[in-house]
């Protein structure tokens, strides 16, 4: 039997983390699926900003080496459609990453292109994207897919440089919402 009404756990912990931070905003659950997971408005419902989650749980106990785990806050990772991205009709992408350990959220607040633009300057553009997003203890945030262990060592260092890859200025960056909703 198929449910009447369901929420992704992704779209939940967003909605929730919006209601908390983002006091004069509404946030909507559309009734079928558009590729809208949610739809924000101001209070006075005249302005509106859109959003796609994507969520994933942590891979930081299973797939991160344990000497590197205490320095990491959360890894995520995601098969994204390239051509989705592209259509997307969502004004911003949100990844969630959820630490089991820390029971703490970290959001990644992207528009669709600047999202494109990244993995095309990575060299991570075929039809079938993977994505992994890292977010250590030091509030910094990385596209991590095909680091070396070196890299990975110098991330968890705080001595990582590379703003290709680098996602820090939209980790849990609501500003951009907020200006779109004013």
């Amino acid at each position: 039997m198929k449910p009447i009404f369901t929420i992704h756990a992704g779209e939940y912990l967003v909605a929730a983390e919006i209601e908390k931070t983002l006091k004069n905003v509404t946030v909507w659950i559309p009734s079928r699926d558009t590729g809208i997971d949610l739809l924000l408005t101001d209070k006075p419902n005249k302005k509106t900003t859109s959003l796609q989650v994507k969520f994933s749980k942590d891979f930081n106990s299973t797939h991160v080496k344990e000497h590197l785990r205490p320095n990491i806050k959360g890894t995520g990772w995601w098969t994204l459609n390239k051509e989705k991205i592209e259509k997307s009709n969502a004004d911003f992408w949100i990844f969630i990453l959820y630490s089991f350990e820390k029971k703490a959220n970290d959001f990644i607040i992207i528009e669709p292109k600047k999202l494109l633009e990244l993995f095309s300057k990575i060299g991570n553009s075929g039809k079938t994207i993977h994505c992994y997003i890292t977010v250590t203890e030091n509030e910094t945030a990385f596209e991590t897919r095909g680091l070396n262990k070196i890299d990975m060592q110098s991330l968890c260092d705080n001595r990582y440089k590379n703003s290709t890859r680098e996602l820090t200025k939209y980790l849990n960056q609501w500003k951009p919402i907020i200006d779109r909703l004013k």
